[in-house]
């Protein structure tokens, strides 16, 4: 689906006002919701920071992905800095954030798959796919079969 956020500040009614507009049609786009806010409140929370700001812009009726929501922030802190751009338009394809969702997976699998060689590779099938035993074991081995020969040269000795 195709999104469209139209920002504008409206500096004689001292107010921003973001319209979402989504294709709900092909090639046609509807406006869903329009939200208003009051200037002051806004440049409050841009002195915040850029989350203040995305919390004060969601509201019920406009919630939009955090990575919409930054963009859109940003959007909202380039009109409070400049004097003279009081409209941007944002346009977003849902199909674009779901490839990159898709992406980050693809490489969090990727991980997981090497964690798994790992954790087979020092799995007890290690021996068998080196044919070496383990040498903690071997020395545990050797200690012992040096105190049973000790304790039989002390038992034949008496």
């Amino acid at each position: 689906m195709k999104q469209k956020y139209l920002i504008s500040k409206e500096d004689d009614q001292k107010k921003l006002i973001i319209k979402e507009f989504a294709e709900l049609d092909k090639e046609m786009l509807s406006l869903l919701c329009e939200e208003e806010y009051d200037n002051i409140i806004i440049k409050s929370a841009i002195s915040k920071g850029k989350e203040a700001l995305i919390s004060e812009l969601r509201t019920n009726n406009m919630y939009p992905p955090g990575v919409y929501a930054e963009k859109i922030a940003q959007a909202v802190i380039d009109i409070f800095d400049s004097k003279d751009n009081q409209s941007i338009e944002l346009s977003f394809n849902d199909v674009d954030l779901l490839i990159k969702e898709q992406a980050s997976s693809e490489d969090t699998d990727e991980i997981e798959s090497i964690a798994d060689d790992i954790d087979e590779l020092l799995g007890d099938n290690l021996e068998k796919k080196t044919g070496h035993k383990n040498t903690a074991e071997k020395k545990k081995a050797s200690k012992k079969n040096a105190k049973d020969k000790d304790s039989n040269v002390i038992k034949g000795d008496s």
